[in-house]
């Protein structure tokens, strides 16, 4: 019996292993330093740097206003500081979750936006409660590869407009290439120059990192690092103070941002109706206008964010459970100060990570800086040129577009371009969640096509005691769809090799499973091949494949290890089969080698063999059996 001291301490010690995984705090805090807490600051500004432009950029491609992306942008950043399990990422709104939520909110008003961060995180944390994150294997690596790249391109175009100045409303991504082309006469000259410079000087900025420089100009390479990460901030304050100048003393030539709505967001419940077009819209009747996007916005959500703590894992197991957890907090907390979907950034993760980040603080700095911006600088956001906000978008989602993956692809796996290049053109030409759903069914359609159509082998084996039969290797599992294909191929391939009643063997080694139409489609052949006089035995079947037959009644005979073959298959044919001796060097002749099937002609004269003929073995256990024996003797 145990002691209650020790029922005590296996308590405390399961409260404090449930702790450690679903507070990270309490394992990271205790050995927290002025090291650490140096380096935070420094990767949680430089992260602030870099989000405050991108959040003004996203919220516009999102059509909401401005400051719709820093209320977006700071929740994130303290729940991760919490909750979060990997240090290196930063959660916020992203170019992806923008574009999707573009499409729910356009021709309504911003509330669906809210909404909208309030379902995902509501969906999120269901799906983390019940461990439903199983569910994002189903995408596969070319089902991302085509959607992100898809989506990329849609962003890219979308921002033309705000590149060139020009100013139309657009649905989808033809739609809007159309009416970019066909307004390109009436772009605006400054703002054009203005945002390909940008674009220029922007790409620039960003190779700046990567000069080699010697080991002694540690300064030099620091600073030119720190331009290039802080490069969006830069480009959108030069660009931002010669709009303020050109405005002070004459009327600026660009397209400004125009006002943005100073101070903290207030604290309120997320928007469960709301007003448009002169009628009250109900909370249902906001959740079907929203319709997919409610389950396919928090999935993609969890698969970025989870692909992103793979990434910085540093091949340590991430726990995607923990994660779905953190990221439904963040949204769900996230609605009540007005944010839009957030997830996980790679760009903004990638600059957390090179700044050297030591813990999940960092997030902290990066948050209190987003709050300072809404609180002291959001007057001067009106200043900012949409031609640079577009530039930046712009810049951060053209590297986005994986093409290099498809020349490993087609070296690898070619039928994995198709949901690749499936999911890419439905993703341009119809929607971003229609083109997903398109790449997982084809892509389920790939993965069960091999249970429908499985590898099949055949070719006349001679054993080594020259008994000869038809042996068929299944390379797959036995399960309803492929049955009447494999029905047909053995029926086929036992009707070439004469009908002269040689049994068919089935080789089950690499049969993983089997389900009871199979066991009942495989006992009508064996019918079907008896009435032939060709006896067909499945040759060493798994457990579980031989208790599927046995439990399903079939009469089928099994034979579970091939040292028993022979023996079965002259008791199911009444035969003997003897090795041919050569008298004059007095050895057994090796077997003749397989005899592929697999090119003779499909007009085979089928020899059907009258009852009497049948019966009649190949040797007889009376006289020819003794005189063969005494030959043997005689050599």
């Amino acid at each position: 019996m145990s002691s209650p001291s020790k029922h005590r301490f296996k308590k405390q010690t399961w409260y404090k292993r449930l702790m450690y995984k679903r507070l990270p705090v309490v394992k990271w805090l205790p050995g927290y330093n002025s090291e650490k807490a140096i380096a935070d600051l420094i990767a949680g500004i430089t992260v602030g740097l870099t989000v405050i432009p991108q959040a003004l950029a996203y919220a516009t491609l999102a059509g909401l206003p401005p400051q719709y992306g820093l209320y977006s942008s700071f929740v994130g950043c303290f729940v991760y500081t919490i909750f979060g399990s990997c240090k290196d990422i930063t959660l916020g709104p992203t170019a992806l979750l923008a574009l999707m939520t573009y499409e729910q909110i356009q021709g309504r008003n911003f509330d669906y936006a809210i909404l909208l961060c309030f379902l995902t995180g509501v969906v999120q944390l269901v799906m983390g409660i019940l461990h439903l994150g199983v569910l994002i294997d189903f995408i596969s690596v070319p089902v991302t590869v085509g959607f992100t790249s898809a989506t990329s391109v849609i962003i890219a175009v979308s921002q033309f407009k705000g590149l060139l100045g020009l100013q139309f409303k657009s649905h989808g991504f033809i739609d809007t290439l159309k009416k970019v082309i066909m307004n390109i006469p009436n772009a605006r000259l400054a703002d054009t120059a203005l945002g390909i410079s940008c674009i220029i000087i922007l790409l620039v900025m960003r190779k700046m990192k990567d000069i080699n420089l010697p080991s002694s100009q540690k300064g030099l390479k620091k600073t030119l690092w720190l331009l290039s990460t802080s490069r969006n901030a830069i480009i959108v304050l030069i660009c931002s103070l010669t709009a303020f100048f050109f405005d002070r003393y004459s009327e600026s030539p660009f397209k400004l941002t125009g006002t943005v709505k100073e101070g903290l967001p207030k604290l309120s419940l997320p928007p469960f109706n709301t007003e448009y077009g002169g009628k009250n819209v109900t909370f249902i009747e906001m959740c079907s206008d929203l319709g997919s996007s409610i389950v396919l916005v928090p999935i993609i959500g969890v698969l970025g964010n989870v692909a992103i703590a793979k990434a910085f894992a540093s091949g340590e197991s991430v726990d995607a459970t923990q994660e779905l957890l953190t990221l439904s907090l963040a949204n769900i907390f996230g609605s009540f100060v007005g944010a839009m979907p957030i997830t996980g950034s790679f760009s903004r993760s990638a600059v957390n990570h090179a700044s050297g980040v030591a813990t999940q603080f960092g997030g902290i700095y990066t948050g209190i800086l987003v709050l300072l911006a809404l609180s002291l600088l959001t007057p001067y956001f009106y200043f900012i040129p949409k031609a640079s906000l577009a530039a930046v978008v712009i810049c951060a989602v053209i590297f986005m577009i994986e093409y290099e993956v498809v020349k490993p692809m087609w070296r690898s796996r070619r039928a994995d371009l198709m949901p690749a290049f499936a999911t890419f053109a439905v993703c341009l030409v119809v929607g971003v969640e229609v083109g997903i759903v398109a790449g997982v069914v084809l892509n389920v359609i790939l993965l069960l096509y091999p249970s429908a159509r499985p590898q099949l082998e055949a070719e006349i084996v001679t054993s080594a005691t020259g008994f000869r039969y038809l042996l068929v290797t299944v390379g797959n599992s036995l399960y309803f769809p492929s049955v009447e294909y494999i029905r047909q191929y053995v029926t086929r391939v036992a009707l070439k090799q004469g009908g002269c009643g040689m049994p068919v063997v089935i080789d089950c080694r690499y049969v993983l499973g089997a389900d009871f139409t199979a066991a009942k489609g495989l006992c009508a052949l064996s019918n079907s091949l008896s009435s032939r006089g060709q006896p067909l035995v499945l040759l060493s079947p798994r457990a579980s494949v031989a208790s599927v037959f046995s439990g399903a009644g079939s009469s089928v005979v099994v034979v579970l290890t091939p040292n028993e073959l022979d023996g079965t298959l002259q008791e199911l044919t009444g035969q003997y089969a003897l090795p041919l001796i050569v008298k004059s060097e007095n050895k057994i002749t090796p077997p003749p080698t397989y005899a592929s099937l697999e090119n003779l002609d499909e007009d085979v004269v089928v020899v059907v063999l009258d009852d009497s003929e049948k019966d009649v073995p190949l040797l007889n256990k009376s006289e020819s059996v003794k005189k063969i024996t005494n030959e043997i003797d005689d050599t």
